[in-house]
């Protein structure tokens, strides 16, 4: 492109027209592109759909009586009268006609779906491989609770992904849950869905003591981020020390524990 930057959809049209014919051209810019590739491609037999060959993120079916419909989360097409007809496996292509869809290249065995669709972006009425999002929230929010040694006066989300986490914690703790952010709180434990670079958590914080919190402990759903995932832009970084775990560490190592982060 005039700006130095990759169009990513000729990209892809370029390594499908290496082969012969669509399916194989499909399939083999399936298995280059090391990353994330739902694809739709439309000529006049029909609509052609593609998993990325590890399934990182999801390609749905929707189905109703003279119609499909292809999503990449299965809650967008219920109120349009779709019901769930098929979830793609990991490097799966199937073509849509006026009549049926049908599978041109079956899935493969290996999966790598993003777990971040659990913790983070996943709207909370998806399901991903049979597993409700919201279900899995409250359940990384339990797992939390049941190691945590801390005694708060209440437990809270940071809106909205961290919320469902904070339930099931307090689910599990017997803690109350509450919304610190419209009223004062004494003492409370923030449930966050994870920390990336740390900004936003530090600038709520802030807010928190400010309003007058006397103590703030944090609890990310999500395993430290030690490295920035080059397909996700919110986690993508010039530089791993961008990246809040990694600084915590090399502070830890120069031995400055008691330094602010």
């Amino acid at each position: 492109m005039s700006g130095g930057e990759i169009n990513a959809t000729e990209l892809i049209a370029t390594l499908i027209n290496q082969k012969e014919n669509l399916v194989d051209g499909i399939s083999y810019a399936l298995e280059k592109v090391d990353g994330s590739v739902s694809l739709l491609l439309m000529n006049k037999n029909g609509i052609y759909c593609a998993r990325d060959k590890y399934g990182r993120t999801p390609v749905v079916i929707g189905k109703k009586e003279d119609a499909f419909c292809v999503a990449f989360e299965c809650f967008s097409y219920k109120n349009l009268g779709y019901n769930d007809y098929k979830e793609l496996g990991p490097g799966e292509i199937t073509v849509i006609t006026d009549q049926n869809c049908i599978t041109l290249k079956k899935p493969g065995d290996k999966m790598k779906i993003c777990t971040f669709l659990w913790v983070y972006y996943g709207y909370p009425a998806s399901s991903y491989e049979g597993t409700s999002v919201e279900q899995m929230r409250y359940n990384c929010g339990a797992k939390m609770a049941e190691r945590d040694s801390v005694k708060p006066d209440i437990v809270a989300g940071v809106p909205d992904s961290g919320i469902a986490h904070a339930v099931g914690y307090a689910n599990a703790s017997g803690i109350p849950f509450s919304r610190p952010f419209i009223k004062y709180t004494p003492c409370l434990l923030l449930i966050d869905d994870s920390i990336v670079r740390g900004t936003q958590l530090r600038e709520t914080t802030e807010y928190l003591f400010e309003s007058g919190a006397k103590e703030v402990h944090i609890r990310p759903a999500c395993p430290p981020l030690v490295y920035g995932c080059k397909y996700l832009n919110f986690s993508r970084s010039s530089s791993e020390m961008d990246l809040i775990t990694r600084r915590v560490i090399e502070r830890l190592e120069n031995g400055n524990v008691t330094d602010e982060i």
